[in-house]
C-alpha cells in the first residue's frame, strides 16, 4: 500500500480482512505477483497524483490458487471452482497474499509455467500481442525491437519468431545472450547502431517494436522503415505527432482492450507448446517490495521480477 505519492519508500505493509466474493468474483490466494514498471509509475504521481486516491493499493497481476468463489464466477475459459490455479491481470492490489476479483480477469494458469512464471506472463505478454497485433508484422519479414532483454521484450521475440518472422532485438551488452537465446539476433544498442542493424539486415527493416521509449530509437526507426506506422511504442508517448503507433495507458494511446483480454489464450497454448518461456530475472520476498520497485526502476532487470508472499 503507498500512502502517498514518491518513491518506493512510501510503501507498507497493512494487515487488513479480504473481502468475500461477491456475484461474478473470486478469492484468490496469491504464489507469486508480478513486478511491473506501471506499479511504481502509479505511485510516484507520474501518471497523476489525485490525493483520492490515497492509499494506493500497489501491484497488477499474479498467480495464485482460488480460495472461494461467488455467485456465477465465471472466467474467459469458464465457470471457476475452488483450487484452480490461476493467473489475474488486471489485479489491483496484486502487492497481497490474498485478493478478491472480478473472475473474469483470470485465467487458467499453463502447467507448464511455474508460479514465478505465470506471475509474469499477463501484463508483459498483452502488451507484446498488442504491439505484433497493430503493425501486422508476418512470416518472413524482419522486426526490430528496441529494448528486446525486457518483459515485454522478451516475449514479443519469442511470440514473433513462433509465427516465422525474422527478428532483431537491441540490449545492453551484458543481456546480448539472452535475447539470442530467443532466436533473435542479438545487437547492443547505443552509438553506431544503425550501421549494426543494416549490416545483419542489408534488404532493411520491415517493423519496429520500441520498449525504450528512447528519441534515438525511435529516430533511427523512422529512418529505417518507410511506413511509421508500422512503428509501435509502448513508452514515446510525445512522439505520436511522427505518424508511429502508441499502445498503452497514455490519453493519446491505443489501450487495445479486446486484444490484451483475448491474448491469454495465445499466450497459454505457446507456452504448452514449449513455444514461450518467462524469463525471471530475480524474487523478492514481499516484504521487499520497495526494494523489487527500485531494482525494476533502474531500467535493465533483463527479464521479469516476482515478489513471493
Amino acid at each position: 500500500m503507498a500512502d502517498s505519492y514518491g518513491g518506493p519508500e512510501v510503501l507498507s505493509l497493512i494487515d487488513s480482512d479480504v473481502p468475500a466474493p461477491g456475484p461474478g468474483e473470486v478469492t484468490v490466494r496469491a504464489m507469486a505477483i508480478g513486478v511491473n514498471p506501471v506499479d511504481y509509475k502509479l505511485y510516484s504521481g507520474d501518471m497523476g497524483a489525485d490525493p483520492a486516491a490515497l492509499p494506493m493499493p500497489v501491484g497488477l497481476e499474479l498467480s495464485g490458487v482460488v480460495t472461494a468463489v461467488g455467485r456465477d464466477a465465471r472466467g474467459p475459459a469458464g465457470p471457476l471452482s475452488v483450487g484452480d490455479e490461476v493467473m489475474v491481470n488486471p489485479a489491483p492490489g496484486a502487492y497481497a497474499t490474498e485478493l478478491t476479483v472480478p473472475a473474469s480477469s483470470t485465467a487458467p494458469k499453463p502447467p507448464e509455467l511455474s508460479w514465478e512464471e505465470a506471475a509474469g506472463l499477463r501484463l508483459a505478454g498483452s502488451t507484446a500481442v498488442h504491439a505484433l497485433t497493430v503493425i501486422g508484422v508476418s512470416a518472413g519479414e524482419t522486426l526490430l525491437i528496441h529494448g528486446a532483454s525486457g518483459g515485454v521484450g522478451l516475449l514479443a521475440v519469442q511470440i514473433a519468431v513462433a509465427d516465422g518472422v525474422r527478428v532483431i532485438g537491441t540490449a545492453s551488452e551484458e543481456h546480448l545472450g539472452v535475447v539470442e537465446r530467443y532466436g533473435a539476433t542479438a545487437l547492443r544498442y547505443g552509438e553506431g547502431l544503425r550501421e549494426r542493424v543494416l549490416e545483419v539486415a542489408p534488404g532493411g527493416v520491415d517493423a519496429v517494436i520500441d520498449t525504450s521509449g528512447k528519441r534515438e530509437a525511435i529516430d533511427l526507426s523512422l529512418e529505417l522503415v518507410p511506413d511509421p506506422s508500422r512503428i509501435v511504442s509502448i513508452l514515446a508517448f510525445d512522439r505520436g505527432d511522427t505518424g508511429i503507433k502508441l499502445i498503452g495507458g497514455a490519453p493519446n494511446a491505443d489501450p487495445g482492450t479486446e486484444i490484451r483480454a483475448a491474448s491469454w489464450q495465445r499466450l497459454a497454448d505457446l507456452a504448452r507448446q514449449g513455444e514461450l518461456e518467462v524469463r525471471v530475472a530475480r524474487t523478492y520476498a514481499l516484504s521487499e517490495a520497495a526494494e523489487a520497485d527500485r531494482f525494476v526502476a533502474e531500467g535493465h532487470p533483463g527479464g521479469k521480477v516476482v515478489l513471493l508472499p
